[in-house]
């Protein structure tokens, strides 16, 4: 879990263990709110979250930990799926987003995502490749492109004489 994470979920325990002490002192939701919003200003919860919480709180809730919920979790985005990834496109570079995704059998925002942000690639002419170019092949560009201007160079001399 990384350190945004970790701020956020302690925020969240803050925000739910100010809910239970109010509770307990008789607050409603209103002054609860006004309170949240003296203690975490733009980042306090809206009114109607504040309502949600009062009610569960005064219904009896006691825990301030997060509850379990219901679902597919979200782990689709792992380091093992993230391994597969790089290993398709490192064989075939031709393939598209939906034939990677068809493949490791996930959606295909999520691959492009994948590809996008974790593995740091950009789509050129229906091939992903790396972002960054090497110190090699940017040298090579560099000597192509100078090497061309050199002829046009002498090309446009050899016009005007």
């Amino acid at each position: 879990m990384n350190l945004v994470m970790k701020m956020e979920a302690r925020n969240i325990a803050q925000r739910y263990a100010i809910f239970s002490f109010c509770v307990k002192l008789g607050d409603n939701a209103i002054t609860t709110h006004g309170k949240l919003q003296q203690a975490f200003g733009d980042d306090a919860m809206s009114k109607a979250q504040a309502f949600r919480w009062q009610k569960m709180f005064s219904e009896g809730r006691i825990l301030v930990e997060d509850e379990q919920r219901s679902g597919r979790p979200s782990a689709t985005r792992t380091g093992d799926n993230t391994a597969r990834v790089r290993e398709l496109v490192r064989h075939d570079r031709r393939l598209t987003v939906r034939m990677i995704a068809d493949e490791v059998n996930m959606k295909r925002e999520t691959v492009r995502l994948i590809l996008t942000k974790e593995l740091g690639m950009r789509k050129i002419c229906a091939k992903m490749v790396p972002r960054n170019l090497k110190e090699l092949h940017r040298d090579a560009r560099w000597s192509a492109v100078f090497d061309i201007q050199m002829q046009y160079s002498d090309a446009a001399a050899s016009l005007l004489t």
